[in-house]
């Protein structure tokens, strides 16, 4: 885990990179590796790549980057890790590759000598690289399958800049800060900007599970090569046999994966199955070993939200070296300015990964495992239940489009006033999953946006971000309720709020937070059970571990990792008059967040 920048003056009248603005970039990012830096500018001043670096993988200064080929002809800036690298470098070396160190970074840059831009059907892991090829005078730009590493560009048409985040690319001082209406108005509808978007018209993100080459001549080419929505439409059509035990085998073998590095490895430790399942897999392999933290909110002692006493319970079943830490309102107010500064995009959530990550690193761990996944793709939602059963039962209303959107003119305001604005548009959004997923998720609905952002940014808002036609595209090709509920899930609420979240919220830290059950390996060999007649749920993910887990746990009801900070900060802002008492829970904490995102640096 790291962070990366690059420049690439490509246009003929282009400027050479700025050497002091490459490494403005570079080390406003140092939290995100506080273990080391380096930079390059090429001899022509047209190319400069900029490293900060948090050592996991070959601690030695040997694995310094940016790192260059034997010939210098390859050079490469990469955040992440490739865990199948050992078994990639031994391929490599049998055809006659040598190596001079042990990293991951080194296996990349022979991998693309070899492979070209190819080689990232091969690998697995979490990363998002530059590379600079000098004999075919381009940059190669990737980002892994599930976008779990960020990775942002901002192309003027004369030069490239990309970073691992947003306000690096700002800290440059080199960029269009134009708002995007698009990524506004995506944040009051989502609670995130989604993806490509960012708040800025000059910054987008490359999106995940492609590659972008960028010429010398300006020319671009962009490949995607991993598209959930197609590997789930795909198993649908070719589901084929279940071998029994092939779900274990399948999450035994990428938590084993997930342990590869050469520094000590945590779990984060919940009330929840995902958690204590990757904990027990790991128990398997680790023993005693291993180590867990858990977090909890003094609000919360003693009732059902509380996650400690559960966690515990798991933690002593598996014997794990376990850590609980509890956070109070004071924290949180204490720390809140941080949070701001490190939240790179604004979000409604991550506030919790912010804490447990504080404790993590605190507690001396540099790596830490996640559960974030086990509810996309094993049905922990609501909505896996709630979206299909609202289609089914408003179908016939498809085909009377006029009604649904009459009945929500007709009744938004009354709505508003007396329940939630959602229930006007029950009619219109509640004929296919997408839009009766958006139903669901929305903070604020599409026809509330011109009272939240201005009627002429929400117009423009709305226009590019083509939500409604974006979230069929996500579930067209699938005829499974159950599986477009996943491929929504997981490109959307995933991808775009909980992956990016977890990023931020743990290299404020200077801590990695690698997340087993969001895996490629995983994910191809899952789907043909996602498609089978009979489909795991979280059932069958807790039945895995060889040592159950703790009866107590299994029958605890879902809650989710429920989190006070909202009331903590509304009830300060509707004290102080600048809160809306109507909105005092996600949509009175969006309008707080955005507020103090814009009004930080």
């Amino acid at each position: 885990m790291c962070g990366i920048n690059a420049i690439f003056a490509y246009g003929a009248d282009a400027v050479p990179v700025d050497t002091a603005e490459l490494l403005r970039v570079r080390d406003s990012m140092t939290a995100r590796g506080p273990d080391g830096c380096g930079d390059w500018v090429s001899p022509d001043g047209r190319v400069g790549l900029g490293h900060r670096r948090l050592a996991i993988i070959d601690l030695d200064d040997r694995a310094l980057q940016p790192m260059a080929s034997p010939d210098g002809r390859l050079r490469i800036v990469f955040n992440g890790e490739i865990y199948n690298f050992r078994a990639l470098r031994s391929e490599l070396e049998a055809q006659g590759a040598r190596f001079v160190t042990t990293s991951d970074t080194e296996v990349l840059l022979r991998l693309y000598a070899r492979d070209g831009a190819s080689m990232v059907d091969r690998l697995r892991g979490m990363y998002a690289f530059a590379l600079w090829d000098d004999a075919k005078r381009g940059m190669l730009l990737a980002r892994d399958p599930f976008g779990i590493k960020p990775l942002y560009i901002a192309d003027d048409g004369h030069t490239l800049r990309a970073a691992s985040q947003v306000k690096a690319l700002l800290a440059g001082n080199g960029i269009d800060t134009a708002p995007s209406a698009a990524g506004i108005a995506g944040f009051f509808l989502l609670g995130y900007v989604p993806e490509p978007f960012t708040l800025y018209k000059g910054i987008t993100s490359v999106p995940a599970g492609s590659t972008l080459w960028i010429g010398a001549d300006g020319s671009r080419r962009e490949r995607r090569f991993f598209d959930l929505t197609r590997l789930l439409a795909d198993a649908e059509r070719s589901p084929g046999a279940v071998a029994p035990g092939r779900l274990r085998t399948l999450l035994s073998d990428s938590v084993a994966d997930h342990f590869v590095a050469d520094v000590e490895v945590g779990v984060f430790l919940s009330a929840g199955i995902d958690s204590a399942t990757i904990t027990a897999l790991a128990a398997e392999r680790r023993g005693s070993r291993l180590r867990t933290v858990t977090l909890g909110f003094d609000e919360y002692r003693g009732t059902s939200f509380d996650e400690p006493p559960f966690a515990e319970t798991v933690a002593s079943a598996y014997g794990t070296r376990h850590e609980t830490r509890r956070v109070r309102r004071a924290d949180f107010e204490a720390e809140f300015p941080r949070i701001i500064a490190a939240m790179d995009q604004p979000s409604i959530d991550g506030v919790n990964t912010y804490f447990v990550s504080k404790v993590a690193a605190e507690a001396g761990l540099k790596v830490a495992l996640s559960g974030l996944g086990g509810d996309e793709f094993f049905a922990g939602y609501a909505s896996f239940a709630q979206v299909p059963s609202l289609v089914r039962k408003l179908a016939p209303f498809a085909a009377v489009p006029w009604f649904g959107r009459g009945f929500r003119a007709a009744t938004a305001t009354l709505s508003r006033r007396f329940t939630s604005p959602k229930y006007a548009g029950v009619f219109e959004y509640g004929t296919r999953a997408s839009d009766a997923w958006l139903l669901r998720r929305a903070l604020f609905m599409p026809w509330e946006m011109g009272s939240v952002i201005g009627a002429d940014m929400a117009r423009e808002g709305l226009r590019e971000l083509a939500i409604r036609d974006r979230l069929a595209a996500t579930e067209a090709p699938i005829r499974s309720p159950r599986l477009k509920v996943t491929a929504l899930e997981a490109g959307w609420y995933m991808q775009s709020q909980l992956l990016r979240d977890s990023d931020w919220a743990g290299m404020a830290h200077s801590l990695e937070i690698r997340v087993p059950l969001v895996d490629v390996t995983l994910a191809t060999g899952l789907a043909p059970l996602l498609a089978s007649a009979s489909p795991p749920g979280k059932r069958d993910l807790a039945a895995t571990p060889e040592k159950p887990l703790p009866r107590a746990l299994l029958e605890r009801p879902k809650t989710g990792f429920v989190v006070p900070v909202r009331e903590w900060f509304t009830e300060g802002l509707m004290r102080a008059g600048m809160a809306d008492p109507r909105e005092r829970g996600f949509r009175g904490w969006a309008r707080a967040v955005m507020a103090a995102h814009r009004s930080t640096p």
